[in-house]
């Protein structure tokens, strides 16, 4: 039996995998309890076992895995049965029945969760229509009206859109509402932000808050971002390679963290009050040998220049069709990146931040030559005269491929799964025929050696390596020409936080011994205060704001900046957002903008405030009274 008032009770629980002659423990032993009507959050790093437990209880463990100990007791409060989900056959009907009835999850990613074949009113009612007896009318009604209550503007509209049709923030509401229509006693929230903006990030927490008070359920919330726990969550559990380290209440946990895992989670946070010169503390540091890739321990020599990189007047756009077959009907252009101007020095990491859509990417695109800019010019100037990087062509355009290299997003798709490390590695040094193949050989286990990998590890192909290996290859990868610009394009959105703290660190120390230049792109905005010296914010394809890191983040001045800051989740409880100041549109959503910042005819010109601090406004307009 569960203890008095537990609606989930998991004891002693063990969970392995059976692969080939392998037996492999995910789960050793875990023990912990969820509320009713209380949010409890099961926080740990990739590969600790969290999934794995939600998936236990859900009933969709894979195949492979198996329970091998232990009990996971539901006590589902509107019928008052007990039920040891543990014993239940997974294919039965009464565990069918608590599956996706009494309890539900929210998966991580919104767009491969959802069908892109069915429209959105079609997957949140095959719930009810599979778990209640109801008439088509009555599907719909209560379809709609559940659209309606995770804040879809218009839920008979949306009833017959497709996922594509939609924002990630609509489509992880879509989701939510597919688990809620059967209202369920305990939902599962597996990482349900992480692929977001941090403000839309914001308001799908607000959501889950408003929705598990309203409907007075118990939340399972899953995640590694301890903003997001101190903001949400009533009770922690803190998981590590299968075992619970500490749990506690929230207040516990962040005033008291007695587990050194926990002190080690919470130090790896970068956060806005960090001092200049300040590193973040790692779980498990990297050991960095950029000295091998010199030949020595000095810096590289590099000619010295002022701005590195310069964009001016950069402007792309996007033609769409709205009707019509075979390229006809009306179509309208989309203004993705409208005048954006900023200079690079050399040495220094110049952040861009914005939420998804803003243009961050497509700028980066333009400047490697992925895309080409409707107008503007991007001018690049390593000490051999200033280079026009849009018009260069020939021998002059392969020798800027060498001098500005890329680190992507994802770890696990940018490099190719048929290939080696040793392959991915020497490939750049192959197409621009660098050295001899012994040559090659020596440079790539240099390259290894320099982000903290073993060299025995080059036979290997990427599957074998985690999330944080993978993009350390990738980086190396960037390196293997000896760039002098590095674009990092959310180079650890898709990180835990423990690795994210290894791979900041690495940027870091990267850029001192090779005297790197950064672009670093990303919608965190912690992160980018501690990676870079001058930050520009993107909205709606403009620069709104330019400014040294200590004076951005200290003295926004821009209301959109403030509405990204006010959206960031602190891991301090004496911090919480302030979720009344968030807006359905996103912190781009000018309706709440003063008049100074909107363009009412008179046009928007950039403002010098003073300490290398600019600011987009009404040019009418002075900074005197754009403070008031």
């Amino acid at each position: 039996m569960t203890a008095a008032g537990d609606i989930l009770r998991i004891e002693d629980l063990g969970i392995g995998f059976a692969l080939h002659a392998w037996d492999f423990d995910a789960v050793k032993g875990a023990s912990f309890r969820v509320l009713p009507g209380k949010v409890t959050a099961l926080v740990g790093e990739s590969g600790s076992g969290k999934s794995v437990i939600a998936q236990t209880i859900m009933g969709i463990l894979p195949r492979p895995g198996r329970i091998k100990h232990g009990r996971i007791v539901f006590s589902d409060p509107k019928k008052g049965k007990v039920t040891d989900l543990a014993a239940l056959d997974v294919d039965s009907d009464k565990y069918r029945h608590i599956r996706g009835g009494r309890i539900s999850m929210i998966f991580q990613e919104p767009m491969t969760s959802l069908s892109p074949l069915h429209t959105i009113g079609d997957q949140v009612g095959e719930a009810y229509r599979i778990h209640f007896e109801a008439s088509e009318k009555e599907v719909r009604e209560r379809t709609e009206e559940m659209l309606g209550l995770v804040g879809f503007p218009d839920p008979k509209r949306a009833y017959g859109m497709y996922p594509f049709e939609l924002s990630g923030g609509l489509r992880q509401r879509a989701m939510i509402a597919m688990a809620l229509i059967c209202r369920p006693a305990l939902l599962i929230a597996d990482e349900p932000t992480t692929a977001l903006d941090v403000t839309i990030q914001a308001q799908i927490l607000q959501l889950l808050k408003e929705l598990q008070q309203k409907l007075n359920m118990a939340v399972l919330i899953i995640t590694h971002d301890l903003g997001i726990v101190a903001n949400i969550a009533d009770e922690v559990v803190v998981i590590y390679r299968g075992e619970i380290m500490e749990a506690g209440t929230v207040t516990d946990i962040f005033t008291d963290p007695q587990h050194p895992y926990l002190k080690a989670l919470l130090a790896a946070v970068p956060h806005f009050n960090m001092t200049a010169g300040e590193r973040l503390k790692a779980l498990r540091e990297v050991p960095v040998n950029a000295g091998a890739l010199l030949g020595g321990n000095g810096k590289r020599e590099r000619k010295k220049v002022g701005v590195l990189l310069s964009v001016k007047n950069l402007g792309k756009s996007f033609a769409t069709r709205q009707s019509g077959w075979f390229g006809k009907g009306d179509g309208h252009e989309i203004r993705a990146v409208d005048n954006v101007s900023f200079d690079i020095k050399q040495g220094e990491c110049f952040g861009l931040v914005g939420e998804s859509g803003c243009g961050k990417t497509t700028v980066s695109k333009i400047i490697m030559r992925a895309l080409t800019p409707s107008q503007g010019t991007v001018t690049f100037d390593s000490g051999e005269g200033p280079v026009d990087l849009l018009k260069a062509e020939g021998d002059k355009l392969k020798d800027l491929r060498r001098r500005i290299q890329m680190v992507f997003q994802d770890p696990f798709s940018s490099l190719s799964p048929r290939m080696t490390v040793q392959n991915i590695l020497s490939e750049p040094l192959e197409i621009h025929n660098i050295g001899t193949a012994a040559e090659r050989q020596a440079t790539v286990e240099r390259l290894m050696q320099a982000v903290g990998l073993d060299p025995r590890y080059l036979s290997r192909y990427p599957h074998s390596f985690s999330g944080g290996q993978r993009q350390r290859i990738g980086i190396a990868r960037a390196l293997a020409l000896g760039p002098d610009l590095l674009i990092c394009d959310e180079p650890v959105s898709a990180l835990d936080v423990s690795v994210q703290a290894q791979i900041l660190n690495l940027l870091k120390d990267l850029q001192k011994e090779l005297g790197l230049t950064y672009l670093f792109i990303s919608h965190n905005l912690a992160v980018v205060d501690y990676m870079a010296d001058r930050i520009a914010v993107m909205c709606r394809g403009r620069i709104v704001e330019v400014a040294p890191r200590e004076t951005l983040f200290r003295n926004p001045v821009h209301p959109y900046t403030r509405a990204l800051l006010a959206a960031v989740p602190y891991p301090d409880l004496g911090r919480p957002l302030d979720f009344k100041t968030l807006k359905l549109g996103g912190a781009s959503d000018d309706s709440a903008w003063g008049q100074d910042f909107r363009d009412g005819g008179g046009g928007l010109d950039y403002r010098d405030l003073g300490g290398s601090h600019w600011i987009l406004a009404r040019r009418e307009k002075q900074y005197g009274e754009l403070a008031q």
